[in-house]
C-alpha cells in the first residue's frame, strides 16, 4: 500500500510539473474561469483529454507518436496558426475598448468555447511530447506500477484544472475594471502569439 501511494505521489508530482507552466491552454482556462463561462465543461475537457493522453503514454503509444515526425509537423503548423489567430483576437480586444467591453461579458456560445478548448488541447505537439512521451517514459520505469504512476498524473491534472478554472473567480473583483481585462487579454495575446510563433518555427 505504501509503495502504491509513493508511486502515485511521484506521478502526481511529475504530472503537475508538466501542466503548471503558463501556456495557451492554461491561459484559456483562466480566462473562462474569470468570466464564469462554461467552466465545468472546459475543466472537464482539459482533464479528460489529459487522462486520455496520459493513458496513451503509459500504454506505450508515445514511442509511436514521436516516431512519426510528419504528424507532429502537421499538428504544429495547424496549432501554430490557430494560436496566432486567437492571440491576435485577444490583442484586438486590448486595442479596441468596444471589443473589450463585449468580451468582458460571458457571451460566447457554448459550442465555440468547447471547440476552442479542444483545439488548444489537441493541436499542440508539445502535449504529445510532454504528456504522452515524457510521462509515458517515466511511467515505463515503474514497471508493473506504471498505471499507478499514471493515475497520480491524472489526478494532478484534474486538481490543477479544477483549481485554475473554479479558483479564477477569486480574481473577479480585481477584474471588475475594464483596464484589468486589458491587462489579462494582453497577457493572453502575448502567450498565444509567442507559442504560435514557436510552434510554426519548430514545425
Amino acid at each position: 500500500m505504501t509503495d502504491a501511494l509513493t508511486t502515485a505521489a511521484a506521478g502526481f508530482g511529475a504530472g503537475l510539473s508538466l501542466i503548471v507552466a503558463i501556456g495557451a491552454q492554461n491561459a484559456f482556462v483562466l480566462r473562462q474561469g474569470i468570466r464564469r463561462d462554461a467552466v465545468l465543461a472546459v475543466v472537464g475537457i482539459c482533464a479528460l483529454s489529459d487522462a486520455a493522453l496520459i493513458a496513451l503514454g503509459v500504454g506505450g503509444v508515445g514511442a509511436v507518436v514521436v516516431a512519426w515526425p510528419p504528424a507532429l509537423t502537421a499538428v504544429g503548423l495547424i496549432g501554430g496558426v490557430f494560436l496566432l489567430g486567437y492571440g491576435f483576437l485577444a490583442a484586438r480586444r486590448v486595442l479596441r475598448p468596444s471589443a473589450l467591453a463585449a468580451a468582458a461579458r460571458p457571451a460566447d456560445s457554448r459550442r465555440r468555447v468547447l471547440l476552442t478548448c479542444l483545439a488548444l488541447t489537441w493541436l499542440n505537439p508539445h502535449v504529445y511530447l510532454d504528456t504522452v512521451f515524457l510521462l509515458g517514459s517515466l511511467a515505463a520505469d515503474r514497471g508493473p506500477a506504471r498505471w499507478t504512476f499514471g493515475l497520480g498524473a491524472v489526478v494532478a491534472s484534474l486538481c490543477w484544472f479544477a483549481a485554475l478554472g473554479f479558483g479564477a473567480r477569486l480574481l473577479s473583483r480585481f477584474l471588475a475594471r475594464p483596464s484589468s481585462w486589458r491587462v489579462l487579454d494582453g497577457l493572453v495575446a502575448i502567450t498565444m502569439i509567442a507559442m504560435g510563433t514557436m510552434l510554426i518555427a519548430e514545425a
